[in-house]
């Protein structure tokens, strides 16, 4: 398990890109993890590598909160049956939900400051080159 300092610290690809494609695409960067609005940098923005950073990790990002969500959505129909379990599952569903935000929210912290930093545990997935 990875401890905090870990988390805080991901790589960081910053100097990787050009300032002016930096300042230029912040935006697509902050689109990439609002959920369906990842497809806007993947397809408007092809030829930014900033954009194209952002927008793989925000897919990473949908993919990985798609598969918690219909994992949860599962295991509360199982549960469901089971009235003290089901009220421990829905606190517990709830938190995870919660939680489940904070990679998004990194991620445009991270865009709109102009950093090309991966999220931490889930970033090192590439999809989109």
């Amino acid at each position: 398990m990875a401890d905090f300092n870990e988390l805080k610290n991901s790589k960081d690809y910053t100097y990787e890109f050009d300032a002016s494609d930096i300042q230029n695409n912040k935006v697509m960067g902050i689109l990439s993890y609002l959920g369906i609005l990842v497809l806007v940098p993947i397809f408007a923005a092809k030829e930014s590598k900033f954009a194209r950073f952002h927008a793989n990790q925000g897919l990473i990002v949908l993919i990985f909160q798609a598969a918690i969500s219909i994992t949860l959505g599962i295991l509360a129909v199982f549960l469901s049956y089971v009235p003290v379990v089901r009220v421990l599952f829905a606190v517990i569903r709830w938190l995870i939900s919660t939680a489940l935000v904070l990679p998004s929210v990194l991620g445009i912290v991270n865009a709109a400051r102009g950093l090309a930093k991966e999220i931490p545990l889930i970033g090192g997935f590439r999809i989109l080159k």
